[in-house]
């Protein structure tokens, strides 16, 4: 049985204009029509699951419930080595109420202090549902190093202190076409496309 029937149309469960903007791009050659959770007027979910994983299929699930149609949701974060990890799960918390990602690097680079490992990975999670209950889930990880201050204006979240291995650029500073070809989201979607859309 086929996964995905051509023109149905897929709920984007993300209130983040960053990673819809992101998303939107991976699925343009599939000419997949896409909607906005938040254009629905679906509440974001608490996010109570303990993995990336756990929290992706639990924002599709609510979504594909909520609006009665497939629902692509991602979740993912940096997780710093120096940190144990942190702040992970917790990225977008880091970045406060207010979603200001400058004060979350600046805690990232404050709690790290002097700790000379820099290393860090971003990590996605990317989960389809459909209102039947069924889900599949892909993940993708990038890593690489962290540099301060923060570098570049485009992007998002913490993509300023991010350098991919193999790369002098943060993701901050890339064209968005080169950090789409290597991103942790790319590295999830590129499989998920396999399975549905191909």
């Amino acid at each position: 049985m086929a996964l995905w029937t051509p023109g149905d149309t897929l709920v984007l469960a993300t209130h983040n204009l960053g990673k819809l903007r992101e998303i939107e791009e991976l699925l343009r050659p599939f000419a997949v029509p896409v909607v906005a959770a938040g254009a629905l007027g679906l509440p974001e979910p608490e996010e109570t699951g303990l993995t990336f994983i756990a929290n992706a299929e639990l924002k599709a699930r609510a979504a594909a419930v909520g609006s009665g149609k497939p629902a692509l949701a991602d979740d993912s974060g940096l997780a710093v080595s120096g940190l144990g990890g942190n702040p992970g799960i917790y990225s977008a918390r880091w970045a406060g109420p207010g979603k200001d990602f400058g004060v979350a690097m600046d805690r990232v680079r404050t709690e790290l202090g002097d700790t000379p490992d820099r290393k860090a990975a971003f990590h996605c999670a990317l989960s389809l549902a459909w209102p039947t209950g069924q889900i599949i889930t892909f993940e993708g990880i990038v890593r690489g190093t962290l540099t301060f201050p923060a570098r570049g204006s485009k992007g998002f979240g913490y993509d300023p202190i991010f350098i991919p291995e193999g790369h002098s650029q943060t993701f901050g500073e890339m064209d968005p076409i080169a950090k789409h070809a290597m991103s942790h989201r790319a590295r999830a979607f590129e499989p998920l496309v396999k399975a549905v859309f191909a």
